[in-house]
This record gives structure tokens, C-alpha cells and sequence, in this order.
């Protein structure tokens, strides 16, 4: 793969969606393909980011805003694209990355309510003109993925927000893929898993070799 061809696809949705599971779905693709490729998360993917995301997940006494939030996100998002995803393309690798600027639309916009033309501005100064070129949106009714994320053991500061926060964050992501049909692909998560993969490799398909 030359640089090129190189392809920057991420994978969202609400706590308890299975993106762990369906990230292995198409890593397998990929690798049947011959494809060259890294997978990474948001916020995370560099020692740096990694700790930034500790401090966002963290459960404190103290409430952190939503402004603090926000800057966080980018501010990780920002050494992530530097260090890592915009190397990795350069080189002809493939992107896999676990959320994206998606999730800040959908978590901070949607779910905290903040001015989504500040998260856009602070999108362009942080990521220039680099955009996924492909977004797969796990779509789950929140109840059913925080009752998964229940049984995973301790909840960290997101998961521990009410069902009527992550009902806005699922909301604002059937909007960012209504909005951005071309790039996002939307895929009942709810139903048995075999069907969801299905699915999702149709949707890979389709995008690698417009089947």
C-alpha cells in the first residue's frame, strides 16, 4: 500500500456497544486483505494521550467541567494525530482508530451540551484537513449498553452518567450519520453478533472495493 491509499477508518458508539468485538471483526478483514495497518483508540494511542485519558476517565471528588473536558479531548487528539495516526499514514499504513472527533461531537456536544461550533473550531486548529474516511456507528439502545457495561466490572466517570445522557449521545451520532451519509455507515449493534458482522464486513467491502 503506498501512502496514498492509505485509509483512516474509525469505529463508534455508546458505552457497551461492542467495539472491542467488532474492532477484531475488522482487523480480520484487513489482515485477509493484505492490508498494512495499526489500530489505536481516542483518547489514548500515545504514553502522553494515555494519561490525559486516565485523568478523563478517572472517578474524582471533584467535578471536572465541560470546558476542561473538551480541552482534554483535543488536547489528546492533538499529540495522537502527531505522533501517531499522521505518521502511520504517511507511510501507506492504515488507520484503525477506537472513536475519533465522532465521539467528542456525540459526548461533549450532544451529551454535555456544548456549542458544537466550538468543538468544530477547536477540530480544525487540532486536525487541519485530516477527516476519517470511513466511520462505522454501532447503534444500541443505552439501556442495553450500559447494563453491558455494568458487567464488566467498575464504571469510570463517562459510564457512570445517567440513561438520559448517552440517550442525547446516541441521538447525536444518528445525526453526524445522517448528516455525513458518504462516510458513515450506521449498524444495529442489538442484534445477534454474527449478523452484526455480517454487516460490517459488507460495509468494509463495499468501501475497500465499492462491491
Amino acid at each position: 500500500m503506498n501512502a496514498r491509499s492509505a485509509k483512516f477508518l474509525t469505529i463508534e458508539g455508546v458505552e457497551g456497544v461492542g467495539k472491542s468485538t467488532n474492532i477484531e471483526t475488522i482487523k480480520t478483514f484487513l489482515q485477509h486483505q493484505g492490508i498494512d495497518f495499526i489500530v489505536t483508540r481516542e483518547p489514548g494511542g500515545t504514553e502522553l494521550a494515555e494519561s490525559i485519558r486516565e485523568v478523563l476517565l478517572a472517578n474524582r471528588n471533584e467535578k471536572m467541567s465541560e470546558l476542561c473536558e473538551l480541552l482534554l479531548v483535543f488536547a489528546a487528539r492533538a499529540q495522537h494525530i502527531k505522533a501517531v495516526i499522521e505518521p502511520a499514514l504517511n507511510s501507506g499504513k492504515w488507520v484503525l482508530c477506537d472513536r475519533f472527533t465522532d465521539a467528542t461531537y456525540a459526548y461533549q456536544g450532544g451529551g454535555r451540551g456544548l456549542n458544537k461550533q466550538a468543538i468544530a473550531e477547536l477540530e480544525n486548529m487540532v486536525q487541519g484537513a485530516l477527516r476519517p474516511d470511513l466511520t462505522i456507528i454501532l447503534d444500541l439502545d443505552p439501556e442495553v449498553g450500559l447494563a453491558r457495561a455494568n458487567q464488566r466490572g467498575e464504571l469510570d466517570r463517562f459510564e457512570k452518567e445517567e440513561l438520559e445522557f448517552f440517550s442525547r449521545v446516541r441521538q447525536a451520532y444518528l445525526d453526524i450519520a445522517a448528516d455525513a451519509p458518504e462516510r458513515c455507515i450506521v449498524i444495529d449493534a442489538g442484534r445477534d453478533l454474527s449478523l452484526v458482522k455480517q454487516d460490517l464486513t459488507s460495509a468494509l467491502e463495499k468501501h475497500v472495493y465499492g462491491k
